[in-house]
């Protein structure tokens, strides 16, 4: 026979163990709830850093058409380098007035022109749509922009010199365009 003083736990210890496993559950799914939430937000961080810099690495100019030097009788120099640039397929649209043209030759150090909407001296370039010659100030799909620069005296290409052009946006890599003049000066030239 039992003892009326003695107390029978058994029952009580099985609710324990009952509550302490559901205690666990909930702290697990709260716990991998935590971490999965945290490691989609990771993904999506490191998805726009892919993209980003991919969209800095590649270069979303492109070269329409030839590059041209103008020629200038009196010196037989060309006093004038005009190209006309578009995007890349899927390039996102480009800030022209925030856009430079590093141009070196074999005998020129590099210079830096950038935007000013006309040719007003030998430090700026200017930009105007291909097809109906207004000034422009983006680049946006679709688009073909001539970029027109003079030369200054000291810089002005002569017979088979050599000359780099690097067109720099303000995002994305910059698009170099390489050349040598022919060995005759003519009012155009392709180079």
């Amino acid at each position: 026979m039992r003892n009326p003083d003695s107390k029978n736990t058994d029952a009580f210890t099985g609710l324990e163990a009952a509550i302490v496993l559901i205690a666990f559950v909930v702290v697990a799914a709260v716990f991998s709830y935590v971490i999965l939430g945290a490691g989609y937000f990771t993904t999506q961080k490191s998805q726009e850093t892919v993209y980003k810099s991919v969209e800095q690495s590649t270069s979303n100019i492109q070269l329409t058409g030839q590059l041209y030097g103008l020629g200038n009788a009196s010196t037989n120099k060309i006093d004038t380098l005009q190209f006309t640039i578009s995007l890349a397929p899927g390039a996102p649209p480009v800030d022209v007035t925030h856009m430079s043209v590093l141009f070196s030759s074999d005998t020129v150090a590099p210079i830096v022109y950038t935007w000013d909407g006309t040719i007003n001296d030998t430090t700026h370039f200017s930009a105007f749509n291909a097809k109906t010659n207004e000034t422009v100030t983006a680049l946006t799909t679709g688009d073909q922009v001539r970029i027109t620069f003079n030369l200054d005296e000291n810089t002005q290409l002569s017979a088979n010199q050599k000359m780099n052009l690097e067109v720099r946006p303000a995002l994305g890599s910059s698009f170099i365009i390489s050349r040598s003049v022919g060995a005759m000066i003519f009012q155009t030239n392709i180079l």
